[in-house]
């Protein structure tokens, strides 16, 4: 008060630092919109395209797949109290890193968890004992093969190799013509079973394997598919039909207890 009754002027604030940038909100908006991107896109969801006919007519190839990589527990008991996993269950589609080449990535139905018995008799799924309705199985016939119809019986008649992995689960699990699922794997098929390198012929997936559940078919780009192998469309095209649909889970043996038929 009194330098301005005096007729001085206040002193001017120092300006600020001119070396050291001010980014304007809306570019750190935006930075901070990409790393949320990036997180959900790497830590929870993850893009997957069917690349074979091992799951036709569930999934076809030319699907692009949305797959959630947070569905199942992981194996360090903290985070299992934590967030809400599970273990995948009978029925689960689920993919997984290949266990032949870990920068593969597979897509099959889960059969068998830890504790299951199982065999295939003249292409009928056994599950502990008992004969297992699978409707979303392929009616695909593809001729006769003693070792893939009759799982784990015939191996040494198989028309595809065994992987040494295979060759010890052989050794190993089966006991009295059933594969009995040992703690911290499970046995995985293809719904077109006949055309179909699954757990049969490279053996078990290891539970770390497991990346996670596809959630739903966001694309399909492809050939339509029909359930003759004898009709054949040459042009791909856009399957509309297929866009957005749910890829559901169906309870294969739910009910049937392990080590025994109820």
């Amino acid at each position: 008060m009194l330098d301005r009754l005096r007729g001085k002027k206040p002193a001017k604030t120092e300006p600020e630092d001119p070396s050291v940038p001010v980014w304007p909100g809306g570019f750190s908006d935006w930075t901070w919109t990409a790393v949320l991107f990036l997180f959900l896109t790497t830590a929870l969801v993850q893009g997957f395209e069917i690349p074979t006919g091992s799951m036709e007519g569930t999934l076809l190839i030319g699907d692009r797949l949305l797959v959630n990589k947070q569905a199942y527990a992981p194996s360090d008991p903290i985070s299992r109290i934590l967030l809400p996993y599970r273990d995948p269950k009978r029925g689960d589609i689920i993919v997984f890193r290949f266990p032949l080449d870990l920068n593969q990535a597979y897509v099959k139905r889960v059969v068998g968890v830890p504790g299951d018995r199982i065999h295939l008799e003249e292409r009928q799924l056994f599950l502990n004992g008992s004969p297992v309705d699978e409707p979303y199985k392929s009616k695909r016939i593809g001729g006769v093969d003693p070792y893939r119809d009759n799982f784990p019986r015939y191996a040494e008649m198989s028309s595809t190799p065994l992987a040494l992995r295979a060759l010890e689960m052989h050794r190993k699990y089966v006991h009295d013509g059933d594969l009995v699922v040992p703690e911290g794997y499970y046995f995985a098929m293809g719904d077109n079973r006949d055309n179909s390198l699954d757990s049969r012929y490279w053996g078990l997936v290891p539970r770390d394997n497991i990346i996670g559940k596809p959630l739903i078919v966001y694309w399909s780009y492809g050939y339509p598919y029909t359930e003759s192998f004898n009709e054949r469309i040459l042009d791909k095209t856009i399957r509309w039909g297929r866009m957005l649909r749910i890829v559901s889970t169906f309870p294969t043996g739910a009910d049937i207890a392990k080590g025994g038929a109820q």
